[in-house]
């Protein structure tokens, strides 16, 4: 089912590091669809028209249920899944620790809050992470599923209108990319239009990322600070390493996701029936 989805599950590491980075824990809360008295976070700033392939956990999940009832949780069937994704498109097999539990509740305002934005610095950055109990190093490395991601204008539009060029040091093949993500992202308009983080392998689940961060061509601002920010002198080492050593970013990545999928669980989980819905 996966190999038949890969393009759409290219988004799948996303959605695993947003329900596990920064709300409760790797929790599943990101799944829950809107009810009368909760609004979830589907429809948070950095997910909204980003997050994709409900509609294949649900079918996952169906089968599930189906063959062992009431013993995957959707935490984990995302986390194994983001996994599957990530090997399906080249990157790195790691084991994946399970036995999480699925959160009842999704709250909009702390998704709002917590998960970090294109526009956040980088000493931000670090500290929202550390408050998760994920240090730079792992910050650097998880950034790296970008190499298959896609970002809205909305997110790039100040970067390509802003400090691009200087980053990039007015290179002519840059600016050539930077017409191209101009005409994707005009000035005024075009808010859900997307454009490739990595432009060259977006298919392909690689170290080229840190490639465009080096050459000062991150679409991102928050994640061009990790090369361009005077506070980054070791996260720009850490840059460095990742697209020397394609075997150190893969380690890392791995054991990153791992650390970040053994994020507290909240108290008081279950395993769902139905990942848009807590059981009744």
């Amino acid at each position: 089912m996966l190999h038949a989805n890969a393009a759409l599950w290219q988004r799948c590491p996303a959605e695993h590091l947003n329900s596990a980075r920064f709300l409760q824990g790797c929790d599943g809360s990101v799944l829950l669809d809107d009810t009368a008295t909760m609004i979830g976070e589907k429809q948070a700033d950095q997910n909204v028209n980003s997050l994709k392939g409900f509609e294949l956990v649900d079918k996952i999940k169906e089968k599930l249920e189906a063959e062992c009832p009431g013993t995957v949780s959707c935490a984990d069937l995302l986390a194994i899944a983001a996994r599957d994704a990530v090997v399906l498109v080249g990157g790195p097999y790691w084991d994946v620790p399970v036995g999480r539990l699925d959160s009842k509740k999704a709250s909009l305002d702390l998704a709002n809050s917590d998960i970090p934005t294109a526009q956040q610095g980088l000493l931000t950055l670090i500290a929202k992470f550390w408050q998760k109990g994920l240090d730079a190093t792992d910050m650097v490395a998880l950034v790296g599923s970008h190499t298959i991601g896609f970002a809205r204008c909305e997110n790039f539009r100040d970067r390509i209108y802003g400090d691009f060029e200087m980053t990039s040091k007015f290179n002519p093949s840059s600016e050539a990319y930077l017409s191209k993500l101009k005409e994707v992202c005009p000035r005024d308009s075009g808010d859900d239009n997307i454009s490739a983080m990595d432009s060259h392998t977006s298919a392909i689940f690689d170290n080229a990322y840190y490639e465009t961060l080096i050459k000062g061509e991150g679409l991102l601002n928050s994640d061009q600070e990790m090369w361009s920010s005077i506070a980054g002198y070791s996260t720009a080492d850490t840059v460095n390493k990742y697209w020397a050593d394609p075997a150190a970013f893969f380690k890392q990545f791995s054991d990153s996701m791992v650390k970040m999928g053994n994020i507290t669980n909240p108290a008081g989980g279950e395993v769902r029936k139905n990942c848009r819905f807590v059981n009744t």
